[in-house]
């Protein structure tokens, strides 16, 4: 089966959403900020976060990649442009109201709190950051998120700037490590498996991140 990786499309944004939805159904990190409903469909429920999300970053600030088997979005990863710090708290609060919807209050201030976390730990020199990458279950397994992060990484490399990420599984941070990213601090504060912050270096620097 191919796979094409390529920018988003403004009308391919709902089923990155949704891809990512599915990839973080049962996040261990998300589950603590929204914990599941008996009842609900949590895919649809999450595609809705994702979505304001993505919709609270600025176009010039970030970057959506997806991955296209047989005219389907297969994979999603979103990205933010280095920014200055709190660049993702001025996000989150753009779309409080949605936010709020999904997460309701106790869950809005849950999130805050784990984004403050996270913006504490992230690293003093310029970086892209992989704030969510996910790929459907049908083609788990099959390389789609090593090559939505190498298309990015290219990107990256090609501006020579760093590339910070946090990862909640072993997992997952397998495959990082395989792209050139290291293992930093775990980050404090979390209930579940804490997640560890990832630093990839660009190709001229060799300043890590800042301890969690």
């Amino acid at each position: 089966m191919e796979i094409i990786v390529r920018a988003a499309a403004e009308h391919e944004l709902h089923a990155a959403a949704t891809v990512l939805a599915e990839a973080f159904a049962e996040d261990p990190v998300l589950a603590e900020i929204r914990p599941p409903r008996s009842g609900e469909h949590r895919v649809a429920v999450l595609g809705r976060l994702f979505a304001a999300l993505i919709r609270a970053v600025p176009e010039r600030s970030s970057a959506v990649d997806v991955a296209i088997a047989r005219d389907r979005v297969v994979g999603a990863a979103f990205w933010q442009a280095p920014l200055p710090h709190r660049g993702g708290l001025r996000a989150f609060v753009r779309q409080v109201p949605e936010l709020v919807r999904v997460l309701g209050i106790a869950g809005g201030l849950r999130a805050l709190a784990h984004l403050r976390r996270m913006e504490r730990a992230r690293p003093a020199a310029p970086h892209w950051y992989l704030a969510e990458i996910g790929v459907s279950e049908a083609v788990r397994g099959q390389g789609v998120g090593g090559l939505l992060l190498e298309h990015a990484l290219d990107r990256v490399d090609r501006r020579r700037q760093g590339a910070y990420l946090e990862s909640s599984t072993p997992h997952n941070r397998r495959l990082y490590r395989r792209h050139g990213f290291a293992d930093g601090a775990p980050l404090t504060g979390f209930t579940s498996a804490a997640p560890v912050s990832m630093w990839r270096p660009a190709v001229d620097q060799t300043v890590g991140p800042r301890p969690a």
